[in-house]
């Protein structure tokens, strides 16, 4: 009788085939290949088997390589695994260290430093935040906002090297794309999605073109055509169609009951909801007209961006050579004493003068960083602040007076102090006359820096003291507001209210049964708010939910169906609290109340089989 095959005599292309089965993991390959020579020499000698492995594992980065392209696989997975593990252990280490900082500044700049490939590092933290909806909430939130910082040197990076273009080359639609991107890092807006979407209405425009004048020759220009219309009629009849399918077919609009909402700056919102502001507006008219021929102009009109096209031979300078078109105002065509009717008074020629997309830029974000100004003093609107005051220092780094801004806002959030000082330097090089506010903001950011390196224990209270005996809540809990109505869960307390007089009086807390002197929580609330609430205002939630805001992460490990569980730096803060909210929520929610193994940090394991996980916390009464 023949002697029974082996499993290494099989065809190497059956025994690739056979290790490319869904059920084994890259840890059965590595056990495997260290079998014997022949075992070893099919997982690692064409590369199929890592490469399945590698694809499998990590789908979302297959764009980053050609078809059949020849590739060590075996180390790019070592790579992308390695990159994974230093990932994660970085975003595990963020909240300890900066669970007490209201806005985080450049913490991330280590992931910068690790030298990974960048798409592995932010293909690691999108894994991170598509895991269990309920769990890793602290992971999560740090991983976005590192997320959020890494992209955004991305973008700074693209808008320089595009400012750095010649003049002619640089498209107003690519640069707005750019300011969108950067104040939406998080966000799915790119270049060509917008160019496609702009493409159709051009389509849109040729149809109706076709319709009123069939030989016309914006119809027979092609993508990348510089093309020019000449004849006065036929770039008339272009713009008329644009009129038509911009403002009748597709109803766009200029958001006069909202202008100030940051979504009217934003190409791709512009786009989505047809509302925009002046120049949002401009944009998207002069890039369609553009691209079917017609050379209209941005003009930096004060108080109202316009757009200019020429009615006499090119190289004219005469402001009343030219007719003057309102985007916002559904494309209506103004003459130049029209312009001043619009904003109410007389402004000088240079106001009609055609403007550079740089200029376009730098209009677009000054809009910006005003609404920023605007805000209510909240962490979206010191973002938005931030961001703004970003992109214009880019575009126009010498600008003191927005360099002072960002020193004092920076200084205002305690972020960044080593940055603070390195804008003051270059602010005093610039204008030697600033020297006393200059002064005053180095003096004052040298003490936060030697505040900062002073070792600061964090304040515990325990539900047992004597002084917290009238607490009746902990943190964790799931809250209604029995006057306002409002759903929140509680993150922190306080046994007595902290606010000063002119808050307890502005919010008539002395009309309560207990006044100041009862127990006040800090909740954070489901409309994206966090509140400061008396214990007299507060019950337990009858049908406890998740709260949808965004700080949640910042205090809590997870969602427990009941209840939210604490992370380390919360625990460590409240480390009787858990308990009492277990207690709590068996004895009102026994129904729902988890199994009594439940554990109160859940352990996150990613598909690196990376180690076990904890998470974080912080806050301040509002």
């Amino acid at each position: 009788r023949a002697a029974p095959k082996k499993l290494t005599d099989l065809p190497t292309e059956l025994l690739e085939h056979i290790l490319c089965f869904p059920v084994l993991k890259h840890v059965d390959i590595c056990n495997v290949s260290c079998c014997c020579k022949r075992l070893h020499d099919v997982c690692h000698g064409r590369g199929k088997v890592w490469g399945h492995q590698y694809k499998r594992r990590w789908p979302r980065l297959q764009k980053y390589y050609r078809q059949n392209e020849c590739c060590n696989w075996l180390r790019e997975y070592r790579t992308r695994h390695r990159v994974g593990i230093q990932i994660r252990r970085t975003v595990e280490s963020v909240s300890k260290r900066f669970f007490t900082e209201v806005v985080l500044g450049d913490s991330f700049a280590e992931i910068e430093s690790l030298g990974a490939p960048e798409h592995f590092c932010e293909d690691e933290l999108l894994f991170i935040l598509n895991s269990d909806k309920r769990k890793s909430l602290t992971l999560k939130y740090y991983a976005k906002k590192i997320l959020y910082f890494l992209r955004q040197q991305n973008i700074l990076r693209s808008l320089k090297t595009f400012l750095e273009q010649p003049a002619e080359q640089q498209s107003a639609l690519e640069g707005a794309v750019l300011v969108d991107q950067y104040c939406n890092p998080l966000a799915d807006v790119t270049l060509e999605s917008i160019s496609a979407q702009v493409d159709e209405i051009t389509d849109k425009v040729k149809k109706m073109l076709r319709i009123k004048n069939p030989s016309h020759p914006s119809l027979r220009i092609t993508q990348g055509d510089c093309f020019v219309v000449e004849d006065l009629e036929l770039q008339r009849q272009v713009l008329s169609a644009i009129n038509s399918v911009l403002y009748e077919q597709l109803q766009y609009k200029g958001n006069e009951f909202d202008y100030y909402n940051p979504l009217n700056s934003y190409i791709h919102q512009v786009l989505l909801r047809h509302t925009g502001i002046p120049i949002s507006l401009s944009i998207l008219y002069m890039t369609l007209a553009r691209k079917l021929g017609v050379q209209v102009e941005p003009v930096n009109f004060p108080n109202h961006f316009l757009l200019r096209w020429c009615q006499k031979p090119r190289g004219s300078e005469d402001i009343y050579d030219f007719i003057y078109t309102d985007a916002f105002g559904k494309g209506k065509q103004l003459t130049a004493k029209e312009c001043e009717y619009l904003i109410g008074h007389q402004v000088t020629a240079d106001y009609y003068s055609a403007i550079s997309t740089t200029e376009v830029l730098l209009r677009m974000v000054g809009n910006l960083l005003n609404i920023g100004k605007r805000g209510e003093g909240n962490e979206k609107s010191y973002q938005l602040l931030r961001d703004s005051l970003d992109l214009y220092l880019t575009i126009n780094p010498d600008n003191v007076q927005y360099l002072l801004l960002q020193a004092r806002l920076y200084f205002h959030l305690g972020i960044w102090p080593e940055k603070v000082l390195d804008i003051l330097q270059h602010i005093q090089a610039l204008d030697p006359s600033q020297h006393g506010a200059v002064g005053y903001l180095v003096q004052h950011t040298l003490e936060h820096i030697q505040h900062k390196k002073l070792p600061v224990e964090p304040e515990v209270k325990r539900q047992g003291a004597a002084e917290h005996l009238e607490v009746q809540y902990s943190v964790g809990l799931i809250m209604k507001h029995k006057r306002s109505g409002y759903n929140c869960v509680i993150y922190g307390w306080d046994p007595k209210c902290t606010m000063s007089q002119e808050w307890i009086t502005t919010m008539r807390v002395n009309q309560l049964s207990n006044g100041a002197n009862q127990p006040f929580y800090n909740v954070l609330v489901q409309d994206g708010t966090c509140r400061y609430a008396a214990q007299e205002n507060l019950e337990p939630h009858s049908e406890p939910l998740e709260i949808g805001h965004p700080e949640v992460g910042r205090y809590f490990s997870e969602f427990s169906n009941t209840h939210y569980v604490a992370n380390e730096e919360l625990q460590t803060r409240y480390p009787d609290d858990m308990v009492k909210t277990l207690s709590m929520v068996q004895e009102l929610y026994h129904r729902l109340a988890p199994s009594s193994d439940h554990q109160d940090q859940a352990p996150a394991t990613d598909q690196n089989s990376h180690q076990a996980m904890p998470m974080q916390q912080s806050s301040s009464p509002q």
